[in-house]
């Protein structure tokens, strides 16, 4: 059987220790773990280097690619209590390339801490979504966990680094546990269930009201505008006497001085001009009959209205009596006897 051989080198953490402080400590228990899976470790400190190699008791043969994981992890700031479940075989690990992802490095300080979130919070929600150990250091991050919850780890960091905030995958997967408790949805598609974020900041850009035409790229510059004399010339007033220049100067400012005064003579009249005035009454047309009244009809009405008894007395009183009249006309003359 050929022996294989694999090195690599730990990166350095920014701790008081150090990470080669840390891999001295840990390393008997590093030792021990491969040990049982007959794969030799040995850690050059001088060198910085890690290097893990078969043995003639090496059984299976998956084994050096499982001890080059955890040398993987361990040289990325992966504590051991973690990265020694690498070594199982229902545990895997991923290691998220994200440091090409953004051009502008501010910009991927701030993606990077919305991944980690709040006191490592949104980490802490997609560990428990995905049951995988994640750890974002530098420009990478480390996953350790199941087949499954890798992709989905994997997914919520590409999407992260492409400016879509982690709480939208975080709510679909918890909306994915949900459902995959129900037996009878197992057999049925989610998509109705999923929630469906629009993108607001993809719409088209505004136009601008006034947009300002770019002129045609020329090599050669603009020509040189003419002169006073160059203009004379071309005129020829420029062989004339400065008396008959000043006067033709007296003219023109004679001419600009009247079109002036026109245009402000217009102006105060237009104070005088009265308004339109609008017509009082508007013409109503009367809308045409569609048949003859029926006057029979109106007779019953009115015959109808006289026998029901409605209302107050009358306002103007009845007329008085003839009797009554003549006694007040005997008493009266009664008086004058």
């Amino acid at each position: 059987m050929e022996r294989a051989c694999i090195h690599q080198r730990p990166q350095p953490r920014r701790s008081a220790g150090g990470e080669e402080a840390y891999l001295k400590e840990c390393w008997p228990l590093v030792e021990k773990a491969l040990g049982e899976a007959h794969i030799k470790a040995s850690l050059d400190l001088i060198e910085g280097s890690i290097t893990v190699h078969t043995t003639k008791k090496t059984f299976d043969p998956y084994a050096i690619v499982r001890a080059r994981d955890l040398i993987k992890l361990l040289a990325r700031s992966v504590p051991f209590e973690q990265a020694v479940r690498i070594l199982q075989d229902d545990v895997a690990c991923d290691i998220i390339k994200i440091g090409t992802l953004v051009r502008n490095r501010e910009r991927f300080v701030k993606r990077r801490q919305r991944l980690i979130g709040p006191k490592g919070s949104t980490l802490k929600a997609l560990e428990l979504l995905t049951n995988c150990y994640v750890m974002a250091q530098g420009n990478t991050v480390s996953a350790l966990g199941p087949f499954n919850g890798l992709k989905e780890v994997r997914k919520v960091v590409m999407d992260t680094m492409k400016n879509i905030h982690p709480i939208y995958n975080i709510k679909t997967l918890m909306i994915k546990r949900e459902l995959s408790r129900d037996p009878e949805l197992r057999v049925q598609s989610w998509e109705r269930f999923l929630p469906k974020f629009r993108h607001k900041n993809l719409a088209k850009r505004r136009e601008p009201k006034k947009k300002s035409v770019k002129k045609e790229y020329t090599p050669f510059p603009p020509s040189q505008p003419d002169s006073k004399v160059d203009m004379e010339l071309a005129t020829g007033e420029f062989f004339l006497r400065e008396s008959v220049k000043k006067r033709k100067k007296m003219e023109e400012i004679k001419v600009k001085q009247a079109e002036a005064l026109t245009k402000k003579q217009e102006e105060r009249n237009k104070a005088f001009i009265p308004p339109k005035e609008k017509p009082l009454m508007k013409k109503t047309t009367k809308a045409p009959t569609e048949g003859k009244l029926d006057i029979e009809a109106i007779k019953e009405k009115v015959k109808k209205a006289k026998t029901k008894k409605l209302g107050a007395p009358p306002v103007n009183p009845a007329p008085p009596t003839n009797s009554t009249s003549n006694k007040k006309k005997k008493s009266k003359t009664k008086n004058k006897g």
